[in-house]
């Protein structure tokens, strides 16, 4: 199944709703700056990009994340 890819303006769009409806907080640590979203299913298993598939990390979560590293 082919997934149609959003414009740059629609990706922006997104994620401002996306770290709007997070409080523009981390969702892991509660960090209020270098907020990042992260894809729960990723772009590569066919994740969505839709509200429903994304959260707010800062850099330090997202990248535990994709390192698979415990949160202490």
């Amino acid at each position: 199944m082919k997934r149609r890819r959003l414009d740059c303006a629609e990706y922006q769009d997104l994620h401002r709703r996306v770290l709007s409806r997070d409080g523009w907080r981390c969702q892991v640590c509660g960090r209020r700056t270098e907020l990042q979203i992260h894809h729960l299913r990723s772009r590569a298993q066919i994740g969505p990009d839709i509200e429903e598939n994304l959260i707010t990390l800062c850099c330090r979560c997202h990248r535990a994340i994709h390192l698979n590293l415990a949160f202490e």
